[in-house]
């Protein structure tokens, strides 16, 4: 792998640290480690390591020199075929993101810090996953910046144990007792409480020694911590030891690391290292460090900003050396087994295999019912081609039960554009949820407007749909629509074949459960159906707004009696809830008394009722796609459409279409003007002929067999 870490600079510090460790690591198993920082004391030890370093102001605020960010690294991203950018630092991270978008490299951050909710902050959370290092933090990135926790990996900090060997603490002091901090001189570190407690154990500890190690990035306030140590008269046992590089010789020095940090931190490297040179550590309770430290056993923890407090526990580890020798003992096994250099660079390694071996992809189908059934050999070939993917599908709210337990996918995101994603401010707000899923493809199988808009906005590298003037110009990987004559399973073929995805079967699939199994054999159950009925379903209607595609009601009646008269054969009229009153009047004009149950299933409870008819007619609708999803013969009768378009290939299907006999047709007109519509045409008599093949083969009411794929244990 080509791996690209970017961080403000190089200088002394954990990430800077942490960087170079992990760019020896890649180079030392034969990956390439690429560097993108301002420069500091830590590039001749990363070039040493085996990295290549280039030196890019990518730490500097301004929004001109982001922008001119965004093309050097892209230009670099290309030049050293980077596989993927790993971001360390806020402002790097959102230059490395707008140049991996433009490149489709994969982009990945680490959350250092416990950032506040500031637009500056955002970009750490945009990684496709976002590595921290404590539980705190996870949870905090959850949060306060809404990354979903399936994108957060767990990965904590690590030190060298060779760098970092144990020493046993000392068992008397004698003259001198050293405490001490190692950190960078900010205010948010609490040197202050640090100094306060030193004063406080000057008049317990006779031979204390105060050491401060680190930088100082506002020489101010390191002169004001240095005016509070002469007022507090320790000028004579607090000494300011600047920046460090020989950290684990500053280590052997100490008898007692304090951590006064004031407020959460993501994890708190300087502990982790003391607790390996078999140094004890007083740390205040705040953020990650909670993760590292079990209090009493491998550290003691102190309140935030109470000197006194940190100053009792400091005492406690002077006094008591039983205590002191154990928590050396254990906080050094604890580090070797959760916080070792070894582990956190496999695990890093890990996420990085795992990011370019996943992709996420995100399908667009946001309806209707029938158009998502059609949906299912494309989602069925994506899967195969793409065995590790997190596959998600957008999909309205009325239709997300289509795909219950579909096993191509791994979620779904729904959609409500009459109320919760209503107006252009819904559509952002849907936009922003997609967005934080960091897909790296969209495929658009719905093709609209609102698809292509909210495919551009979930800011994927790679966007697939059809060139169709409906601002598909927001797609970068499409093809023209020029192929009307095709099956739709065909004509989504096109589009997947752009992103390699190979035909998979044009097979419809749906998942019903044991309960919508139970919920059909009840309805049937209280209709007194006989097991030896034979049963014929048919569906009353396509649509009260297309009046074009329905089949009269008349002929719907006689064609239910002929049934009854020459073949024994029993009707079930189903639909939508808004189809009970028309299935009612067609089941008072037929004479048989048909089963009339329309408005009374789901979708995948029709879908579990199929399997005991022997034959289902229907107009062009969605449920004769359920019908071809479980396997039920099929009389599809068609009209203003051409089912050429709109029907998937079937073995068990007899199709009615007057076409031919019609100049108009077919004119996707919802209503039609003529005497004699397209359905019309088509006879109870030639409908009654096609039926008898599949009346005459064997089988009844239950003993159908069930083609439908259920998943072991769907309730």
């Amino acid at each position: 792998m080509n791996i690209l870490q970017i961080l403000p600079s190089l200088d002394i510090g954990g990430v800077e640290t942490g960087t170079v460790d992990l760019a020896r690591y890649l180079s030392s198993h034969g990956h390439k480690a690429i560097i993108v920082s301002g420069g500091g004391r830590l590039v001749a030890e990363a070039e040493a390591a085996g990295a290549r370093h280039y030196n890019l102001p990518v730490g500097n605020k301004s929004i001109f020199s982001m922008l001119r960010m965004i093309g050097a690294l892209r230009d670099i991203i290309r030049s050293e075929d980077i596989d993927i950018v790993h971001a360390r630092s806020r402002v790097p991270a959102a230059v490395a993101y707008f140049a991996c978008r433009s490149t489709g490299r994969t982009f990945i951050t680490t959350a250092h810090g416990y950032y506040s909710k500031h637009i500056m902050s955002v970009p750490i959370s945009w990684g496709k996953y976002v590595i921290v290092a404590s539980n705190i933090m996870a949870k905090h990135m959850s949060s306060n910046f809404a990354v979903p926790y399936e994108r957060i990996r767990l990965i904590p900090r690590g030190v060298d144990l060779e760098r970092f060997r144990f020493a046993k603490p000392k068992e008397f002091f004698g003259d001198s007792f050293v405490v001490g901090m190692v950190s960078r001189i900010t205010p948010l570190k609490g040197h202050a409480d640090f100094i306060k407690a030193v004063s406080i154990l000057r008049r317990q500890i006779a031979g204390i020694k105060a050491v401060i190690v680190g930088s100082a990035p506002k020489e101010k306030y390191r002169e004001e911590l240095e005016i509070l140590v002469r007022r507090l008269g320790l000028s004579d046992i607090v000494e300011f030891g600047g920046a460090r590089q020989d950290v684990p010789e500053v280590m052997r020095g100490l008898d007692c690391l304090v951590s006064a940090t004031t407020t959460p931190e993501a994890f708190g490297r300087v502990i982790i290292e003391a607790q390996a040179s078999g140094v004890c550590v007083v740390a205040t309770r705040v953020g990650g460090v909670v993760d590292i430290i079990d209090d009493g056993k491998t550290g003691l923890l102190c309140e935030a900003r109470n000197p006194a407090d940190m100053a009792e526990k400091i005492a406690r580890i002077y006094k008591d050396d039983q205590l002191r020798i154990s928590m050396a003992i254990e906080a050094r096994k604890k580090v070797e087994s959760d916080f070792n250099l070894e582990k956190m660079m496999k695990s890093t390694i890990q996420v990085y295999e795992e990011a370019l071996k996943s992709p996420n992809i995100l399908v667009i189908k946001m309806s209707a019912i029938g158009d998502i059934i059609l949906s299912v050999p494309s989602l069925r070939a994506i899967r195969a081609k793409y065995p590790d993917a997190k596959i998600k599908v957008l999909v309205g709210l009325r239709f997300r039960e289509v795909l219950d337990n579909c096993p191509y996918i791994n979620d779904r995101i729904v959609c409500d554009f009459k109320v919760k994603n209503k107006g252009l401010k819904g559509l952002l707000s849907l936009a922003a949820a997609l967005r934080r899923e960091c897909f790296d493809m969209v495929i658009d199988l719905q093709n609209n407007k609102k698809s292509h808009i909210l495919a551009y906005l979930s800011m994927a590298p790679l966007r697939y749909g059809y060139d169709n003037g409906k601002m598909s110009f927001l797609l970068n990987k499409k093809i023209k629509d020029d192929a009307p004559y095709l099956n739709p399973i065909e004509h989504q073929l096109r589009t997947l074949k752009m992103a390699g995805v190979k035909d998979a079967g044009a097979e419809l699939e749906l998942w019903p459960s044991r309960y919508d199994d139970a919920q059909a054999a009840r309805l049937l159950n209280e209709n007194w159906l006989q097991p030896s009925q034979t049963l014929v379903g048919i569906n009353v209607r396509a649509s009260d707004r297309w009046l074009s595609k329905n089949w009269p009601p008349s002929y719907i009646a006689e064609f239910c009696d002929r049934l009854a008269c020459d073949f024994n054969v029993r009707a079930v009229l189903t639909g939508a809830e808004k189809d009970s009153v028309y299935a009612a009047e067609i089941a008072r004009l037929a004479r048989s008394k048909p089963v009339n149950l329309a408005g009374k299933t789901t979708i995948l409870e029709l879908a579990s009722l199929m399997r005991y008819f022997k034959l289902y007619v229907t107009p062009d609708s969605a449920p004769m796609h359920v019908a071809c999803a479980m396997g039920t013969p099929l009389i599809a009768l068609f009209g203003p459409t051409d089912p050429t378009r709109h029907l998937s290939p079937s073995k068990d299907c007899v199709v009615f279409w007057k076409g031919h006999e019609m100049k108009c047709s077919p004119c996707y007109k919802s209503a039609c003007q003529k005497k004699i519509t397209c359905l019309k045409k088509i006879t109870v008599d030639e409908v009654l002929e096609a039926a008898k093949p599949f009346l005459a083969k064997e089988g009844s009411y239950g003993s159908r067999s069930n083609r439908v794929r259920e998943k072991e244990g769907v309730a």
